[in-house]
């Protein structure tokens, strides 16, 4: 059963306000990771400065992660059920397409094992296909 967006803010313990709820029913609506910039212009009139602390409450709340595509601009995209605010699980591969430039989350590609040596640890770990989705494919 879906819940509602207000639904979703409370099960991440964020309060709903207007904005939480435009940003995260917008978000709802995306198959592909979006950046702050396309946020902003799709729901505009709205302040940059609010979308960009929502993000971050989202962030914080484990609602959304933050990818880096390798073009410059950190995208967002919705967590899975599993995230929260202790731990993102969304240690996963990530599809950049060369053709309409939109970044997709691939939950079932798993990052790879990386042996690391003794005494290092890593706090996060990126990894881009990059290629054609099914629509841009030559």
């Amino acid at each position: 059963m879906a819940i509602n967006t207000e639904q979703h803010l409370h099960h991440h313990h964020i309060k709903p306000t207007a904005m939480r709820l435009l940003v995260l029913n917008f978000l709802l609506k995306r198959k592909a990771a979006i950046s702050l910039n396309d946020i902003e212009k799709a729901i505009q009139p709205a302040d940059r400065i609010t979308i960009y602390r929502t993000l971050k409450t989202f962030e914080e709340k484990g609602l959304v992660h933050l990818i880096d595509d390798g073009t410059g601009t950190h995208k967002y995209a919705l967590c899975d059920d599993t995230c929260g605010p202790e731990e993102h699980n969304d240690l996963h591969v990530h599809f950049y397409c060369n053709g309409c430039h939109e970044t997709y989350c691939l939950p079932n590609s798993k990052l790879p094992q990386i042996d690391l040596p003794e005494g290092f640890g890593y706090s996060e770990m990126n990894l881009v296909v990059k290629g054609y989705c099914d629509k841009c494919k030559p």
